[in-house]
């Protein structure tokens, strides 16, 4: 059984406190009734998430976690105490981060970067704000340009955007190659443009050769993005529509789709437009 991590293992009984599961070797850990499904049947397989309870106890929940062991977060402060902060994190018990791993105090109420790793010392699911220590560099072909890849925002630099690329690298967007407004936490998908010898990444939101493209096909690219690469606006749509989903007349964005179809970066369907991801 694996802490911090999703675990699928078989549903060995039920009792009263909940459902038992077990692993291959025999272990076993409880899912707490209030988390165990009706349909579920002994021998069936449970996919899980594994954390300890403020009792030490492995505990297993069927609740999203928004971050896993050895990821990064940006997770909101609910709580601070004598013992640390604590985090918000999607499941029952708050992750806490003790005050040797704060190296500026954190704020309840407050969103902070957060690491998440196992203590050595309690064996238990711990968070870091000294996240600069868990940043990799990239090491020979694990990137190369072109690549696609997915992007937290990070922080706000005097050069630009600095990302977190694949929950693993560093990243960093120039203030003139940002065209869209981002928040902080933020995940979105982007290319890597460079990569640098020290290891750190220069990453673009559009595809390489985007930046030929003018300013309302950005906004149109980018649009497609945020929906998943599918836009159900046609010439058919009401002028009306047209104008409060993109700020555009209708013309304008015909001559738009026109511009991108022409590029083959977009088709066409009865229902809408699709992004083509080459």
């Amino acid at each position: 059984m694996e802490l911090g991590v999703y675990n699928e293992l078989r549903l060995d009984r039920f009792t009263s406190p909940g459902a038992y599961l077990e692993d291959e070797e025999g272990n076993d850990v409880l899912l707490p009734t209030k988390y165990v499904d009706p349909s579920f049947q002994i021998d069936d397989m449970v996919k899980v998430f594994l954390y300890k309870d403020s009792e030490g106890r492995i505990i297993a929940t069927t609740l999203t976690p928004k971050v896993l062991v050895n990821q990064f977060a940006f997770l909101k402060i609910v709580e601070v105490n004598q013992y640390g902060a604590f985090a918000e994190w999607g499941v029952e018990k708050h992750l806490l981060i003790p005050y040797r791993e704060q190296p500026k105090p954190l704020e309840e109420g407050k969103h902070y970067f957060i690491y998440m790793y196992i203590d050595e010392a309690t064996e238990r699911l711990v968070g870091t704000s000294r996240i600069g220590m868990y940043i990799e560099p990239v090491k020979d072909d694990e990137l190369r340009e072109n690549d696609m890849v997915d992007l937290l925002v990070w922080e706000f630099t005097d050069l630009g955007l600095k990302v977190l690329v694949n929950n693993k690298f560093q990243g960093l967007i120039f203030k003139n190659e940002l065209h869209r407004r981002v928040r902080m936490g933020e995940n979105l998908k982007g290319y890597v443009k460079k990569v640098r010898p020290d290891g750190k990444l220069d990453i673009v939101l559009e595809k390489p050769g985007y930046e030929k493209i003018d300013t309302h096909s950005r906004k149109l690219l980018a649009m497609l993005h945020d929906n998943e690469g599918f836009l159900d606006l046609t010439d058919k749509s009401s002028p009306e529509e047209i104008q409060y989903r993109t700020g555009w007349s209708k013309k304008v964005f015909k001559q738009v789709v026109g511009n991108l179809y022409k590029q083959r970066l977009i088709s066409i369907h009865e229902n809408g437009i699709t992004l083509i991801e080459n």
